[in-house]
């Protein structure tokens, strides 16, 4: 483990990806859920329904599993065609970096480790490089990889280690409050981020140079 840092609030800054880092468009599956005539976000309540979501993040089916098992699930309200084009749809969103926090999590990097700690598929790896930010964090613990997925204690566990700092000097930031209620547990500095704000008033604490 390093020692502290005397000056600054944390050592370390452990960031979610999800709806921090990543973003996803769902408008044209929205457009789809209209045409099949359920609700908008029906699709998504059955994706990340732990049934079938928590074997994907776990690392233990495929992501073709995993849209099967979304299919099968959705059959019943729209039938199997539209079901399938729902589960696929949704598996193949598109999706985007929000460019002012990575610009804000590469600036840390530079003074302190940077680990992303995420719920996340064994797609990951792609799709970072997809975004461009396979260099972006010293780390990446994602819960396909590591099978333990948030809010899990031992991943908070794993995170710290990797980044080599004790926990109650990590900064964990998630959009989940769940989540950052269960680091908070585990002894580190939490920040719920709805949006990029949240986190650059925490980083703002960070002393210059």
């Amino acid at each position: 483990m390093t020692s502290e840092t005397p000056g600054r609030p944390f050592d370390a800054v452990l960031c979610d990806l999800d709806n921090v880092v990543r973003f996803y468009d769902m408008a044209p599956l929205a457009a789809l859920e209209r045409a099949a005539g359920v609700a908008e976000g029906t699709t998504a309540k059955v994706a990340y329904s732990p049934e079938v979501d928590l074997p994907f993040l776990l690392g233990r089916i495929t992501k073709e599993a995993w849209v099967k098992s979304m299919v099968s699930a959705l059959s019943d309200r729209v039938g199997p065609a539209r079901a399938q084009v729902l589960g696929t749809a949704f598996a193949a969103a598109p999706f985007r970096a929000d460019d002012v926090v990575v610009a804000m999590l590469r600036r840390v990097r530079a003074h302190m480790p940077l680990v992303l700690v995420t719920n996340a598929t064994p797609e990951l790896e792609h799709d970072l490089a997809r975004m461009g930010l396979a260099d972006l964090a010293d780390h990446v613990v994602s819960s396909a990889r590591v099978g333990v997925a948030k809010p899990d204690p031992l991943i908070y566990e794993i995170a710290a280690a990797r980044a080599g700092v004790a926990a109650q000097r990590c900064l964990f930031v998630d959009d989940r409050e769940e989540n950052v209620e269960a680091a908070v547990a585990f002894g580190m500095t939490g920040v719920h981020c709805r949006e990029p704000a949240d986190l650059r008033t925490v980083l703002d604490l960070l002393p210059e140079g």
